[in-house]
């Protein structure tokens, strides 16, 4: 690896993204190349890495995603802060955007995730009070304007606006989703059913008037920041599984702990901003359905785009129909020696009857360390497979509270609703619901600490025939993992 003082670097390997997909990404490769030169281009010094990986089955894991500096990376990565500019494919060159620094690769990934939809209201007057949240750098802004605030409108329906409700403390908040029930991004209307105890018990909770309740939580892990000066116009990477336990979310609103009213099936229509006088809430927001809602600021959760806010000069990447850079099962881009990974790219092969894409942090990681492999196995010239990670789809997660494992097909995607039902629900404590096609289990919701994962992993993997066992199969009298492991 190599550096002048013009500011040209040049590396073997070259990953653009600081987040879990570019660090699993070197990672993987500092494992097969070890004394390879490899450059990290990432917009900020505080990356993130999956961390207390646990195999709940062939390819389930549970892990933590930590905050770390770029400099506890392997010795032979070196870390250049700056954002990607332009990729010149033919001369083998990206450019940085601050620095114009020029680096030359022979292997190069793009990680450079995605970034937040923010919703469509949003203009130069009302811009302030909207904020959209996707990465730790954005959750830092909310955690400023949370402790000033009385009452905040959401919108969306995923993983990070279920968690923003049922975290935040001392606040009233409107929560808009556009669907017939709260996280349908994740489960059925079963399982938010299930949820809407939790959601009441929590504010009930926050609303009593021991100290215990607001108590902080104790932060187990070191939490890395930047000058405020670093951090303007920085893109961070995405939030992990359990974004919420390294930031106060406590309003200022003693008076009502919590109150949490949900507004089904509608949208935004409008955000004005109301003239400011005494007590009164500075915006004003009007829904799909004409109800006025009025709050502190707005909180837009409603997904993600792929983040490709640089330039190709000479060869064009393949795009998928997701807006993603389009990847084969060895995350190569349609240009030779470029590989991409993690949220900024689009899964362009066959895939497996179990698997499909979600941008998800649990693929995230999956993704980049397959490009690693690919990348370091092509530098060695050696041949590969795909992982056997995308067999089956599988994520772990944590929504209000609760453990939640998805497993394959688990809200019947792509089976037309020619599938039944199987659940098993005990109130308080599990929501289980296995997707079955011909007596063969196709996919599963595990809420709760079931253990339940392994075994529900392999009946998805080796298709066996379940029709002799009928309803008995989650009978709770009954340890099916005696019959099946």
């Amino acid at each position: 690896m190599s550096a002048s003082a013009s500011g040209v670097f040049e590396a073997k390997f070259v990953i653009v993204g600081g987040g879990i997909a570019g660090v699993s990404c070197i990672e993987t490769l500092s494992f097969y190349c070890q004394t390879e030169s490899i450059l990290l281009l990432t917009e900020s010094p505080i990356i993130k890495a999956a961390t207390n990986l646990v195999a709940l089955g062939k390819s389930l894991t549970r892990f933590d995603i930590e905050q770390k500096h770029a400099s506890t990376l392997p010795a032979n990565v070196q870390v250049v802060t700056d954002r990607l500019l332009e990729v010149d494919s033919h001369q083998k060159i990206i450019r940085t955007a601050q620095q114009n620094h020029l680096i030359k690769y022979e292997f190069l990934c793009i990680c450079t995730g995605a970034r937040p939809k923010i919703v469509d209201q949003i203009n130069a007057t009302n811009q302030k009070y909207i904020l959209g949240i996707r990465d730790t750098e954005s959750v830092c802004d909310f955690e400023k304007r949370i402790q000033n605030s009385r009452k905040i409108v959401i919108v969306g329906n995923g993983g990070i606006a279920s968690e923003l409700v049922y975290e935040l403390k001392n606040v009233a908040i409107e929560w808009v989703v556009k669907d017939k029930y709260v996280s349908q991004t994740f489960v059925d209307p079963g399982a938010a059913t299930f949820f809407q105890t939790r959601i009441k018990n929590k504010s009930a909770e926050s609303s009593g008037s021991s100290s215990q309740a607001n108590r902080p939580r104790l932060i187990k892990r070191m939490r890395y920041t930047e000058d405020a000066e670093e951090t303007v116009k920085k893109s961070g990477a995405a939030l992990g599984p359990d974004w919420h336990t390294l930031f106060n979310l406590t309003g200022k609103n003693e008076d009502l702990p919590k109150a949490v009213h949900i507004h089904y099936q509608t949208g935004i229509k409008n955000i004005d901003i109301n003239p400011i006088c005494d007590d009164q809430f500075p915006v004003r927001v009007t829904l799909q359905n004409d109800e006025v809602l009025e709050c502190d600021f707005v909180v837009s959760a409603t997904g993600v785009v792929p983040n490709l806010n640089f330039k190709m000069r000479a060869e064009q990447f393949r795009f998928g129909p997701d807006g993603g850079i389009f990847v084969n099962e060895l995350m190569e881009t349609s240009i030779s020696n470029v590989y991409a990974a993690g949220d900024v790219c689009f899964a362009g092969w066959e895939w497996a009857p179990h698997w499909f894409q979600m941008r998800l942090w649990t693929q995230a990681r999956q993704m980049g360390a397959m490009a690693g492999k690919s990348m370091a196995a092509k530098y060695n010239d050696q041949h590969i497979y795909p992982d056997f990670c995308f067999e089956l789809f599988g994520h772990v997660t944590q929504l209000f509270g609760y453990q939640v494992v998805l497993l394959g097909k688990y809200n019947g995607q792509g089976l037309d609703n020619k599938y039944e039902a199987l659940l098993r629900v005990t109130q308080d404590k599990e929501y289980i619901k296995y997707v079955l096609v011909d007596g063969k289990l196709q996919g599963a919701i595990l809420i709760g600490e079931t253990g339940l994962e392994e075994t529900t992993e392999n009946l998805i993997l080796n298709q066996l025939d379940l029709t002799p066992y009928g309803d008995d199969i989650l009978d709770p009298d009954i340890d099916i993992e005696d019959y099946f492991d």
